[in-house]
């Protein structure tokens, strides 16, 4: 029985190289950063991350789609990547879970992709030159006249994303159980599994946009505050950095996660900077300085926190410190805040603990953020 016939598409990177490949999803034209994920699992969590906004998002795991698509692993209401890169799909997904197929899902939600090209050199490419900008067509197939689209395209240093993918409007997570705490999570992105782990621990969790002013924060009284995963460069992040400054005047505790850990890092008067080629994936080694131990972590960032390694830092807050780096390149992957009485006043890490495809050595952090509003009951 003969296959029907594929059609062609092009992606094209900034620096010029080029790759022939054949349409996966959506037909039609999207540009991106091209960056790559090294999860061999969780590509419907990955998908609909809102932190992959505006990002070609390249699977190095080479079959992708052997389980379908599904209804109750979606991490926010629709796929955020803006184009998708696999080597091999699956031609029929199985799995007693699945409702779809990947390339169903991709086409309803009009997400170009491109399959069938050499994805490992690709990764190659981008660990050696960095993530770049870049552009899937099945409309022009000429890589020069695509080339020219792509150099056109915004880079995604001093790109302000969070307000693009925050919540319209502000929404209640229930605690399951008897409740404990009341919790304010700012959404800069956030996905679904997040208030879902805090409510497991009876927290209420109030999400809110990431335009939400002081006054609205404080009129929910909560115990704790939360900020969450998101796109962007940190840096343009000035409304929830005053934000932060000023509920830390306050002494409210804080917990924040990937995109928090950089805005944290910003209202303790540290600096950012962006990665060659980011952290993407499910396998990222982290060592908690605090305990010797190491975690195998989520990822998904392109900006990191410039902090010393060597000592503390004396902020308007309190005593700061780095408490997890990343065994890979020792990039800064947690902060920690620490009062004159010795108490942790707030603490953050660069990466996702709520872990929904796995691994879940760090959902201890919940547990911790409890402990600390426990200590301020």
């Amino acid at each position: 029985m003969s296959q029907p016939a594929q059609t062609a598409a092009l992606l094209v990177l900034e620096d010029g190289r080029a790759f022939a490949g054949t349409s996966y999803g959506a037909t039609g034209e999207t540009f991106g950063e091209a960056v790559f994920s090294t999860g061999m699992t969780g590509y419907q969590e990955t998908l609909t991350d809102p932190s992959y906004h505006r990002q070609i998002v390249t699977q190095t795991a080479p079959h992708i789609g052997n389980t379908g698509i599904n209804d109750e692993d979606d991490e926010s209401q629709k796929i955020w990547v803006a184009g998708y890169v696999v080597r091999d799909p699956a031609r029929v997904p199985s799995n007693w879970r699945a409702t779809r197929s990947l390339d169903d899902q991709l086409k309803a939600q009009n997400v170009v992709g491109i399959a069938g090209i050499d994805t490992r050199a690709l990764t190659r490419h981008l660990r050696e030159r960095g993530a770049m900008r870049a552009g899937i067509s099945t409309e022009i197939l000429d890589p020069a006249e695509l080339l020219t689209k792509v150099l056109e395209q915004p880079p995604m240093v001093g790109a302000d994303l969070a307000t693009e993918v925050t919540t319209n409007a502000s929404y209640v997570v229930p605690a399951e159980g008897e409740k404990r705490f009341t919790v304010v999570a700012l959404d800069l992105g956030i996905k679904s599994m997040t208030p879902k782990r805090m409510s497991e621990r009876g927290i209420e969790v109030h999400v809110l946009p990431a335009t939400a002013t002081l006054e609205q924060v404080l009129a929910v009284n909560p115990d704790g505050i939360f900020m969450s995963n998101g796109p962007g460069d940190p840096e343009t992040t000035e409304h929830p950095t005053t934000l932060l400054k000023q509920l830390l005047e306050q002494n409210r505790p804080y917990f924040g996660i990937c995109f928090g850990n950089q805005v944290f890092g910003r209202a303790l008067g540290l600096g950012t900077f962006k990665l060659k080629y980011g952290h993407r994936g499910i396998n990222q080694p982290v060592l908690d300085r605090a305990t010797g131990k190491v975690e195998i972590t989520a990822q998904n960032h392109g900006f990191a926190v410039d902090a010393p390694l060597d000592g503390p830092v004396e902020t308007p807050y309190g005593t700061a410190e780095v408490s997890h780096v990343s065994l890979n390149d020792n990039v800064v992957e947690g902060l920690k805040l620490t009062g004159k009485d010795g108490r942790v006043l707030a603490f953050s890490v660069q990466y996702h603990p709520e872990a929904a495809a796995g691994p879940h050595d760090s959902a201890y952090l919940f547990d911790r953020f409890v402990e600390l509003m426990e200590g301020r009951a």
